[in-house]
């Protein structure tokens, strides 16, 4: 069931009451388009770790589907979504065979990092996916995650807030679940719905859409400076691979139950969302946080470049093995 579903499904507690805002709002309030995106500052926090890890190299294929994070005054260019190829494959090696190897490999040794990155425990990492309805968050993680263990690696899929969240901040639930250290933790959708139903919806002015944004770069950039490495993906898909992906799980039984009536009506909000996306995106995307825009109308294409960020981004951590305890050198198992 997709997100928005799984809010319409909530008998009787309007959304706008469940995010404290302002109940009679008009439905067009939260969908005008942003001319002025708040920039994030560039005023870098001394981070725990390597700024590589989560930072393209300028001119790279990678720095093609990074969201900018600003220059100071410079006033930068806005990402635009519309521009961005969801069917494009900058990571592609030129064949779905040649990528589908790139991703077991890249699999592998996310594994072997994974390990190491558990034994040094001066590091936690936080993998946030986003997209639409039948984006693919679920099959990224099975794919980028084939191979490792799961005592290391958790998951959480994020629904509608509980009665006891509705009574706190919207970020309250989700700092319960950031990763500790030592942990890898995988979002499938995130702090991020609340700033994208709700708009949506209409039942979020753009000032206080502008206050979360600002809520959101803090709350991650007190993540980061505490040493949790966060590497955001957008996967962007077209409007007529959703269509297919969509009618799949409606023509094929076994699929029935990942099929909600609801993620129509969300599909019929289609520009509102891309509109929602691309703000939050150019807002929200920082030195300590950025976002990455994964072309995911391929899904091989989409588990690469996922599973490739990843691996890059453990292998600039500079990871190591706990110091050696001499007492264990002249220890002998009876």
């Amino acid at each position: 069931m997709g997100f928005s579903g799984r809010l319409a499904s909530m008998a009787g507690v309007p959304y706008c009451a469940v995010l404290g805002s302002t109940p009679g709002m008009p439905p067009s309030a939260g969908l005008r388009r942003s001319t002025e995106t708040s920039m994030p500052s560039d005023k870098t926090p001394p981070l725990p770790f390597p700024s590589q890890a989560i930072l393209a190299p300028a001119g790279s294929d990678w720095g093609r589907w990074q969201v900018g994070v600003g220059t100071g005054d410079t006033r930068r260019p806005r990402f635009r979504l519309d521009k961005a190829d969801p069917y494009a494959k900058p990571w592609s090696l030129g064949s779905k065979t040649e990528d589908q190897h790139a991703i077991e490999a890249a699999a592998a040794e996310i594994d072997t990092l994974q390990n190491l990155f558990w034994a040094d425990r001066r590091f936690k990492l936080l993998l946030v996916l986003q997209g639409m309805d039948a984006s693919g968050k679920d099959g990224t993680v099975r794919k980028v995650f084939s191979r490792t263990t799961p005592l290391g690696v958790h998951t959480i899929s994020w629904k509608a807030p509980t009665g006891p969240e509705q009574a706190h901040d919207f970020l309250w639930r989700i700092h319960q679940q950031v990763p500790g250290a030592g942990e890898i933790m995988v979002f499938n959708r995130s702090h991020y719905e609340d700033v994208l139903v709700p708009v949506v919806g209409g039942h979020l002015t753009p000032a206080l859409t502008r206050q979360r944004f600002a809520h959101i770069n803090d709350f991650e950039r007190l993540l980061a400076e505490t040493g949790t490495v966060i590497v955001k993906c957008m996967l962007h898909i077209s409007s007529d691979e959703q269509r297919k992906r969509l009618q799949e799980r409606i023509d094929n039984p076994a699929k029935h139950w990942k099929f909600d009536h609801n993620d129509l009506v969300a599909r019929q909000r289609w520009d509102d969302y891309q509109r929602a996306y691309e703000d939050l995106l150019n807002a929200t995307s920082t030195p300590w946080a950025p976002w990455n825009v994964v072309p995911s109308d391929s899904k091989t294409h989409r588990n690469l470049m996922v599973a490739g960020l990843l691996r890059d981004t453990l292998r600039a951590l500079p990871l190591r093995v706990p110091p050696e305890d001499p007492a264990l050198s002249r220890l002998r198992i009876p």
